[in-house]
Order: structure tokens, then sequence, then C-alpha cells
């Protein structure tokens, strides 16, 4: 098997126990995410898998050309960023796979005829306006349902016990949808 050349930096994020391997290709497709929230729910990713090897590693979240790891609250990053940019250059180098399947659970906004008009606009500024910050930084939310003014999100990567979560849900993204949405009541999160 041919190997490839593999570059890979680290971002930090508001999640101080979470941290950004971005990589010079892309991993999996644009707008497709796979989040692990733990070593279980990794069986159909060979690379999740393995990084749940890392005694530290609590949960893994694979997105465009980056790889979000949360670890646990003891361990230090500078102490293990070597470590684990070697594994991920070395493993990516010898061109293992990603994912066994397409099976994985995929968290992304979908677009669905069928919505109603109220779901498509929640949609259209998650995706437009909350999206592209919120991947930036390592993470995703995305639209799980919205009944009587109240919209649930799933928040997965770094957005996943994050401390500031909870301040950009309530004063970034349900303002935001509050204002262009006056039906809108309340923005929560749903899920871990």
């Amino acid at each position: 098997m041919l190997s490839r050349y593999v570059n890979i930096y680290t971002e930090a994020n508001p999640n101080p126990n979470s941290l950004k391997f971005v990589v010079n290709f892309m991993l999996v497709p644009e707008g497709v995410s796979f989040d692990f929230p733990d070593a279980k729910s990794a069986a159909e990713s060979p690379l999740a898998t393995e990084l749940f090897n890392f005694p530290f590693v609590r949960r893994v979240f694979f997105m465009s050309n980056f790889i979000t790891i949360t670890k646990d609250e003891e361990t230090e990053w500078n102490s293990v960023i070597p470590d684990m940019k070697q594994f991920l250059k070395e493993y990516l180098e010898a061109n293992k796979p990603v994912l066994e399947s397409e099976k994985a659970k995929t968290s992304h906004i979908i677009f669905n005829d069928d919505d109603p008009e109220i779901v498509k606009k929640i949609k259209h500024l998650l995706d437009e306006y909350v999206r592209p910050a919120v991947e930036s930084d390592g993470g995703a939310i995305t639209f799980h349902s919205y009944d009587d003014g109240i919209v649930k999100l799933l928040l997965q990567g770094s957005c996943s016990g994050c401390p500031s979560s909870t301040l950009t849900l309530k004063s970034g993204i349900e303002n935001l949808l509050k204002r262009m949405l006056p039906e809108i009541r309340e923005v929560v999160a749903e899920g871990a």
C-alpha cells in the first residue's frame, strides 16, 4: 500500500478539554460528521477505535479535514500532543481507514422538502450562520427538532461538554433565531 504525505497541525477551541487536529486532506465528505462519544460507539471506525486506546481520550469527532479529540480533565494537552500527532501521522500515512462503512451516524443539517416551513428556515439559518463558526472550533451543532417554539439542537465534537457551549447556545444561537424567526421562544441542547 502506498503511503501519503500527511501534515498535521492543532487548533485550540473554546473547550479546554478538546483539541482540533487538522490534516492536509479530506478525511470524510464535506458537510458530513461522525461523532463517537465513547469507545463502544466507535465500532465502525478503526481510527476512532484506536484513538480510544489512549487512556485519556473521552470523545472523537471527524469532520471534513479534521479530528477533534476530547480528553479527560486530568491530562494536560502539552504532555500528549506530540504522541497524538505522531500516532495520527503514522496511521494516516499508512492509508489505514478512517471509517469501515458509511453506516456510522452522520450528523449534518439535512434539508427535507417535507419539513414544515419553520423547520426549513431554522435549518437554513443554522447552515448559513452557525455551522461555519462551530466547525471552525472543531465541533458541530445539528438540528434535532422543533415543537411549539422550542428548537432542540445536538452538540457534537468540541461543543459537547464545552463550558462556553451554553453561552453560545443561549446568547448566540438563540438570540439569532429569535431575532430572525419571532415564533421561536427557546433553543435547548438535546442529548450528550
